[in-house]
């Protein structure tokens, strides 16, 4: 166990922008267990052995072969590690999980079906179950034998879940429900053999169900997708579908809670599988541009290229350190919870993390994506290459688990209800740096000294911006701050970009205390040049976000205030970038 998880002290969610951590203190992959690493293999070596050379197969929608790779997943215990060990399951931490799902994001389609099996499609059950349902159903969904499926999304709602219109009723005799309605967007839903579904009782208690493939539940046709081709995806038709009052997901009209905070589980899973395929991304268009000659020489020697090389390596690596040192914070939260509940309350404090893993994931998951097919060339755009598979599937992550722009708002959004809620010092913290802004003299900055320096005063500077402006959207904005969707999405931007910095900067100080400063010079390129370009956007997003709430002598204050915290001597990144791809180059792999 680590020393995150053994630590007692459960740090609050959010509170990353008014508290300073210690690189000892944030969990990283360079803390995984031998079991971690041996989980981490076994599931590569099934994708790379078994899943990716079924792709074309899986394409033309063999479901029965879908099948079957779940029933060897589940052999190889890779659907029940998070699963309870009385029900079937490993019992495994969530740290597990997601190391399985960052191996299977090397097969996007196929990711998206054990997603739906070992995530959402299973998650609910665990959580909200009642005893004779998870008896019935988890150790055959552990074993492979049942296939999972979430039904949510309709026509009419799909960010909006709970204009749901599909409709559930007690039978006369309160055995049963009997349920109506339509579904869209179903993962598995051609060939699931029981259903997640949600439903309005009586009309207007949204609430949850397990319900099987019966007579009366129809799958539509196979949806003709942009990519993740080799994923069933249907709608769902119920016409008097029948399922016992045992099967019902925790209370009538609590659907909502069940729903969102299934959601938390999905964006940190996602955002693992996203790290996945930008690792196998970036070494497939390593490997390709060492082959390809132009000019008489290897692609790979050209600037041009190394810097796109260097800048998909330093996204793949923040957002690794982003997905784990969350998952450290989610571990110590719930290490020793009792029940399901204390663990659903362990992972909900850590939301807006989970967003920000969501957001930036998906997103350099895209770039990745982008800059593999433009160093194939003409290549990249042949269905031959990996690299237009690449670009298709990638798509999708913006849109699972919440669109981005959802979770964007939902990121200051869930941090100011923990500040609102006394979880969370925020106002005071924000309220003081206020006071500092708008006095006559601004604070001096600390003089630089000892590794990374420069960029841990970036990453605390910009936690500062963040405070500043989401400090003036909630006293310009009080409580309509809801409906200034603009405002909050550039207050996001930087509070991720903030994040991201501040955990880049603790893990490869970690790294330096571990193996010198020698030994971990790539790192330290990467969280240098990563820190520097994350400071340009913040100031971006920050004087459009601040002109947008303010004007006149207040607006030059606070921008007065941003160019001195934004203050620094730019460096050579041109330089980093080279080094940093050097790496990549000889090794002819993700090298990080």
């Amino acid at each position: 166990m680590s020393a995150v998880a053994e630590e007692k002290k459960i740090i609050a969610g959010g509170s990353f922008l008014i508290e300073e951590r210690t690189p000892e203190e944030i969990f990283t992959p360079e803390d995984f267990t031998d079991e971690h690493r041996m989980i981490a293999e076994t599931t590569r070596e099934f994708v790379d052995n078994e899943v990716r050379p079924a792709t074309e197969e899986l394409e033309q929608h063999n479901w029965q072969l879908a099948r079957e790779l779940i029933r060897k997943a589940a052999e190889l215990g890779l659907i029940g590690v998070n699963i309870p060990e009385e029900y079937g399951g490993l019992g495994l931490d969530q740290t597990s999980g997601a190391i399985v799902g960052e191996m299977m994001g090397r097969s996007a389609s196929f990711a998206t079906t054990l997603g739906a099996q070992s995530g959402i499609g299973l998650t609910p059950i665990i959580y909200f179950g009642t005893e004779a349902a998870k008896q019935k159903y988890l150790p055959k969904i552990a074993a492979g034998e049942l296939i999972t499926a979430y039904a949510l999304t309709e026509a009419g709602s799909g960010s909006d879940a709970m204009a749901a219109k599909a409709t559930a009723r007690l039978s006369a005799d309160g055995t049963h429900y009997v349920l109506n309605g339509e579904k869209m967007w179903i993962t598995n839903g051609g060939f699931a053999d029981v259903f997640v579904v949600f439903a309005k009782v009586d009309g207007d208690k949204f609430s949850g169900f397990i319900v099987e493939r019966q007579p009366g539940l129809t799958s539509g046709a196979e949806e003709h997708k942009m990519g993740i081709k080799g994923s069933s995806t249907t709608a769902l038709v119920l016409s008097d579908v029948t399922t016992p009052v045992e099967n019902l997901l925790g209370e009538v009209g609590k659907g909502a809670k069940i729903a969102f905070n299934i959601l938390n589980f999905g964006r940190f899973k996602l955002g693992s599988m996203c790290s996945g395929g930008m690792k196998l991304m970036i070494r497939e268009a390593v490997r390709y541009a060492n082959e390809r000659h132009q000019f008489g020489r290897p692609i790979s020697s050209f600037g041009a290229i190394k810097a796109k090389l260097a800048e998909m390596a330093i996204r793949a690596w923040v957002g690794e350190t982003l997905v784990y040192r969350t998952l450290g914070l989610i571990e110590n939260a719930i290490s020793g919870a009792q029940d399901s509940e204390a663990k659903l309350r362990g992972i909900e404090e850590y939301a807006a993390e989970c967003s920000i893993i969501k957001v930036a994931l998906s997103e350099s998951c895209d770039f990745v994506a982008d800059e593999m097919v433009q160093i194939y060339g003409g290549y990249g755009y042949s269905a031959d290459y990996p690299a237009e598979g690449a670009y298709r599937d990638s798509r999708i992550n913006r849109i699972f688990e919440g669109t981005n722009e959802i979770n964007r708002m939902l990121i200051p959004g869930r941090i100011m209800k923990s500040a609102l809620s006394g979880k969370l010092a925020l106002l005071p913290a924000a309220q003081k740096l206020m006071d500092e802004v708008l006095s006559p003299t601004l604070g001096a900055l600390d003089e630089d000294a000892g590794v990374l320096a420069v960029e841990a005063k970036l990453a605390a500077a910009a936690k500062k911006v963040a405070l500043m402006t989401l400090g003036t959207a909630v006293q310009k904005y009080m409580t309509a701050l809801a409906g200034q969707q603009e405002v909050l999405m550039g207050i996001a931007d930087i509070i991720m970009d903030a994040y991201a910095m501040e955990s880049s900067v603790l893990r490869a100080q970690k790294l330096v205390a571990v193996q010198g400063e020698e030994q971990s010079a790539r790192h330290l390129d990467m969280v240098s040049v990563f820190c520097h370009d994350a400071i340009d956007r913040i100031e971006t997003h920050a004087k459009q976000t601040l002109a947008a709430m303010s004007e006149g002598d207040e607006l030059r204050t606070l921008l007065a205030a941003l160019r001195r915290f934004t203050k620094r001597t730019p460096i050579n990144t041109v330089a980093a970038r080279q080094r940093i791809a050097d790496v990549l180059i000889k090794a002819n792999r993700y090298a990080y």
